[in-house]
């Protein structure tokens, strides 16, 4: 059953047509939702391919950025869930920003949203490409570039038909996977402490309550390196939110949902950094986190060590990690663009539903080709451009977290003074969370313009700068394309999605 409302429509390929979107409703509960939303942000590769660089940026203060960066994904969790309780809309901060700001900021928003997602694609694919072959102790085709471009491309192809035929058959693989990924973590932590107590570790440290004191921080340059490095490794709890209209109880569950995978990220980033540098160290040689040989990949590096002979599992882990991700960030940019379409800011084929599996099939399948063609241009120009452009990804993240959070305040202004929950979960706290990525935005930005931040140079700057910023940019382009079809005007003259245009939720009765 729903709601009697009347919304947007949209005509399948079949000629029916459909109030709302035509989505599986109450296919995922708070458990599924939760894990789809650790899945996207691959917490074992994202940890592991981060803590050398944000230790060499902050030194032993490296818990103090991670707690500081979930922040700023705190109080943007808190806007997307007071905008979700009145509009559980799967096109989140494309319907928000719409509703807040008019229809540039929504379709930007939307746009950055898909942007960010074809760009981390290239980076999760690479990684489940990688140690596939590490896992088969094939380590040669692990180096050559065409394989592993190759083997990636095959991954999104297989994450884009699991995602096609249904959200809860990836729920159930996401489940699993999610199992192995988190005791992989556990065991890696325990192992790593229990390492550095019984001194099986030559380059091992005591544990120093220091390490969480905030006054502590020598540099606060380094500490804003560091926080900006921490920050877009919470990324990918907001894919439960663009899951709410296949959500049980979508008002509320996707919000809960959001906020349980921040708080366990944390708990994660937070006990296993200790645990490693406690094992560890923070020299510049052998295990030492600072050590240049182990900065990409700090797990890797002490994988024999802690695990022994069941190294292998640990490869198998982070061969989860980047599978599960590449599966879980179709899924989000899917559904933005299902929705982009429904209310005519796309062409209305990104709105067809599939009679069967009930899923955006057209959206997701371009989604696929969009990522593997994306993956594909930049691995062959160069590694280091494709690199660059996996760095950029953050101004991405940033611009559509920030919008959503303002649109919150925005959108509720006139109930802000009502109460004291009003002014803080909708005024205060949002606010605070945008001021914050947009600081992170423009800082990020400010940073990439260096030829030292980046692996290359374009048009005499940083590579990534250029990449970050064009690939916005583009955006504008092909908005102002669709804006001079016909077909757009209802979008663009605000008719088909204002602030009173009404959404479809299933009865929460």
């Amino acid at each position: 059953m729903t709601k009697e409302v009347t919304g947007p429509t949209n005509i399948t390929d079949t000629g029916h047509i459909h109030v709302g979107k035509g989505l599986n409703s109450n296919a995922l509960g708070v458990v599924g939702s939760t894990i789809i939303g650790l899945a996207s942000t691959a917490p074992l590769y994202s940890l592991a391919a981060t803590l050398g660089y944000v230790i060499l940026a902050i030194g032993a203060q490296a818990p103090v950025a991670f707690l500081a960066a979930c922040i700023p994904m705190v109080f943007a969790a808190l806007a997307y869930q007071e905008l979700n309780r009145e509009m559980p809309d799967c096109g989140t901060t494309f319907v928000w920003g719409t509703k807040a700001f008019g229809p540039i900021v929504g379709w930007i928003g939307g746009w950055a949203v898909a942007v960010s997602a074809v760009m981390v694609l290239a980076n999760v694919a690479e990684i489940a490409g990688k140690y596939l072959w590490y896992l088969l102790g094939r380590d040669d085709f692990a180096d050559n570039r065409v394989i592993v471009v190759a083997t990636g491309c095959a991954f999104i192809a297989l994450m884009t038909f699991i995602s096609t035929i249904g959200v809860q058959i990836g729920e159930r693989l996401q489940m699993v996977l999610m199992v192995i990924q988190y005791v992989a973590l556990a065991a890696f932590g325990i192992l790593a402490f229990m390492g550095a107590i019984n001194g099986s570790s030559p380059s091992a440290v005591d544990f120093d309550p220091q390490w969480f004191n905030p006054a502590a921080v020598g540099s606060w340059s380094g500490f804003i390196e560091a926080v900006l490095l921490c920050l877009f490794i919470y990324w990918g709890w907001d894919t439960c939110l663009a899951l709410n209209e296949e959500t049980k109880n979508p008002r509320k569950t996707p919000g809960r949902a959001a906020m349980a995978t921040i708080v366990i990220l944390v708990i994660t980033y937070v006990g296993i950094s200790v645990a490693v540098m406690m094992f560890a160290g923070f020299g510049d040689t052998g295990f030492g986190l600072t050590n240049e040989a182990n900065l990409d990949d700090v797990f890797t590096v002490l994988r024999d060590a802690l695990f022994g002979p069941w190294g292998w599992f640990l490869i198998l882990a982070m061969l989860v990690s980047g599978a599960s991700s590449t599966q879980t960030t179709i899924l989000p940019t899917a559904r933005g663009t299902l929705s982009m379409a429904v209310y005519r800011a796309l062409p209305a084929k990104f709105a067809s539903i599939h009679p069967k599996f009930k899923t955006p099939w057209f959206s997701t399948t371009v989604m696929g080709i969009a990522a593997i063609a994306y993956y594909a241009i930049m691995s062959m120009i160069s590694e280091n451009v494709l690199a660059d452009s996996l760095t950029s990804m953050g101004l991405s993240v940033a611009l559509y977290y920030a919008i959503t959070a303002f649109a919150c305040v925005w959108y509720y202004r006139d109930t802000l003074f009502l109460n004291a929950r009003n002014f803080f979960m909708r005024g205060l706290l949002p606010f605070l969370g945008g001021v914050m990525l947009t600081y992170a935005f423009v800082q990020s930005a400010i940073d990439m313009i260096s030829v030292d931040y980046s692996y290359t140079v374009l048009l005499g700057i940083g590579g990534a700068f250029v990449i970050g910023i064009g690939a916005l940019a583009v955006g504008f382009v092909l908005m102002g394309i669709w804006w001079m079809r016909p077909k757009s005007k209802p979008f663009f003259r605000g008719e088909s999605l204002n602030r009173e245009t009404p959404v479809l939720v299933p009865d929460e009765s």
